[in-house]
């Protein structure tokens, strides 16, 4: 452990050995893939920055969400998103003849009304009228 040198992460070792198998024109062009790709995230990141501080600096409305980078899919539909309706209905709506009365349903019968001559007595005393 003392050689005097520094010890590589882990990450770098398996970065290095995985790299280490492929040629050398391989390993250059990997290395330049992953640095475009960086590169071009910044810049993808300040171009957005940018636009958002013209739009704040111009008046012009900013939506919420979009002020920290986290903006919907329908966010970005303009002319293309659908119109909002005045009054957006609920489910039961839809439901037309299937929607629930607003009376309160009559009384179910049991399972005991459906047995006839063979349901059992009903005892009219109770519990303490029998002993």
């Amino acid at each position: 452990m003392a050689t005097g040198m520094p010890q590589a992460s882990v990450k770098s070792q398996i970065f290095e050995s995985l790299l280490g198998f492929l040629p050398d024109w391989v390993q250059i062009t990997v290395l330049a893939l992953i640095v475009l790709a960086v590169l071009a995230s910044w810049a993808v990141k300040i171009k957005r920055k940018i636009a958002h501080r013209r739009a704040e600096r111009g008046g012009q409305p900013v939506h919420a969400a979009a002020r920290y980078g986290q903006g919907r899919g329908a966010d970005y539909l303009g002319e293309y998103a659908p119109s909002q309706p005045s009054q957006q209905g609920s489910g039961a709506d839809h439901l037309g003849a299937y929607a629930p009365g607003q009376t309160p349903p009559a009384q179910q019968p049991s399972g005991a009304d459906f047995l006839g001559a063979y349901a059992p007595q009903r005892q009219t005393g109770g519990p303490a009228s029998s002993a």
